[in-house]
């Protein structure tokens, strides 16, 4: 466990918050929690590892034993935790995540303007997703659809580890969530082939 991630891990132990008014006033963000530089290319490795180290501290079974006040401590910064990880985890989230600690109001729930080709562009893979009749269809849409994710995820990381532009970020974000919104529904769509075939 990195340095940064053994005080974090102090700081979220029972022994570390007994005495604290409330247990919410952590002073952590995501990515320290994790003794992780801020930035959207993550080594995913090292946050899965700090994640087992900080988990191996504060799950509800070790302190199975203790008062009523240290077992809630625990359940609660566990949840801290995983919600930490998770959105870490997830290349959408880390980025909207990143926004938010620089300052973008992303606004994502209001503003879902979007590029005209890029509507165009979606409007046309929705369109082969309503007419695919085989998984192999689907499987091909998975493949471009994969791409797609690559090269914007890869416009994310210019933006906001190379140029700090997390203005120029908020649209690239913005469709990336379009495409793992269209992924989901083709994993799902996948989902109501295999469970309509013969001997499923």
């Amino acid at each position: 466990m990195s340095k940064t991630s053994v005080v974090a891990a102090k700081a979220l132990t029972c022994e570390g918050v007994r005495g604290r008014a409330g247990l919410s006033t952590v002073p952590l963000n995501h990515f320290e929690l994790f003794g992780l530089t801020p930035a959207y290319a993550l080594d995913l490795a090292r946050l899965d590892s700090a994640y087992r180290d900080i988990q191996s501290n504060i799950h509800p079974d070790r302190h199975a034993s203790a008062g009523d006040a240290e077992r809630r401590a625990s359940m609660q910064m566990t949840t801290q935790v995983n919600e930490a990880y998770r959105t870490l985890k997830s290349p959408v989230q880390r980025a909207k995540y990143l926004l938010g600690l620089n300052g973008v109001d992303a606004g994502f729930e209001t503003n879902t303007a979007m590029p005209r080709d890029f509507l165009m562009q979606q409007m046309e893979l929705r369109e082969k997703l309503q007419e695919a009749k085989e998984g192999s269809e689907l499987d091909l849409l998975s493949s471009r659809l994969a791409a797609d994710r690559r090269r914007i995820e890869n416009q994310i990381r210019e933006k906001i580890d190379g140029e700090h532009d997390f203005l120029g970020a908020r649209d690239l974000v913005g469709k990336l969530m379009f495409l793992e919104r269209l992924g989901e529904d083709i994993a799902a769509a996948h989902e109501a082939i295999e469970t309509q075939a013969p001997g499923a």
